[in-house]
């Protein structure tokens, strides 16, 4: 099992999800977009598969580059963990209920877009509906001052 090197010492968070394809790939992305040189961004997944490539589509349509982002599995992260962790399903929060370390876990939970069936207008609907949601509450989340976050990395 590769481990992911710790590439700052800038607050680290971490998205999770059970695929690591769609939700936890935009919230990446997002934070990354949105905090800047604040925090550090990452993804992972309980069982990671692939970047789907409608989420580099419709981020794309919001300004924010995901192409070259990967589907990482959790284990990766462990041995130098990040210092929170936002699950955005609910299988992986039921899966992560507790970590090693000690290390915070908030449950965000959004639908997941690759579940939708129908036109190709409806799943694409249903991807930028939760590309939405996830900037929205990611925005609230950092005006609020990142809560979660333990008090001894603050953002920056």
């Amino acid at each position: 099992m590769r481990t992911i090197p710790r590439v700052s010492r800038k607050p680290r968070v971490l998205f999770l999800c059970t695929a690591n394809a769609c939700r936890s790939q935009m919230a990446e992305g997002w934070l990354r977009h949105l905090a800047g040189r604040r925090l550090e961004s990452l993804s992972a997944g309980t069982h990671p598969t692939q970047l789907h490539p409608r989420v580099v589509s419709v981020m794309a349509e919001v300004g924010i580059d995901v192409a070259r982002q990967t589907s990482d599995p959790l284990e990766a992260y462990l041995e130098d963990p990040p210092d929170l962790v936002i699950a955005v399903c609910s299988a992986a929060a039921a899966r992560c209920t507790s970590l090693p370390g000690r290390i915070p876990l908030l449950s965000w939970p959004f639908e997941d877009p690759a579940d939708v069936r129908g036109s190709e207008l409806e799943v694409l609907r249903a991807f930028r509906a939760v590309r939405d949601a996830i900037g929205e509450r990611l925005r609230a989340w950092l005006v609020a001052g990142c809560p979660g976050l333990p008090r001894d990395v603050p953002p920056r």
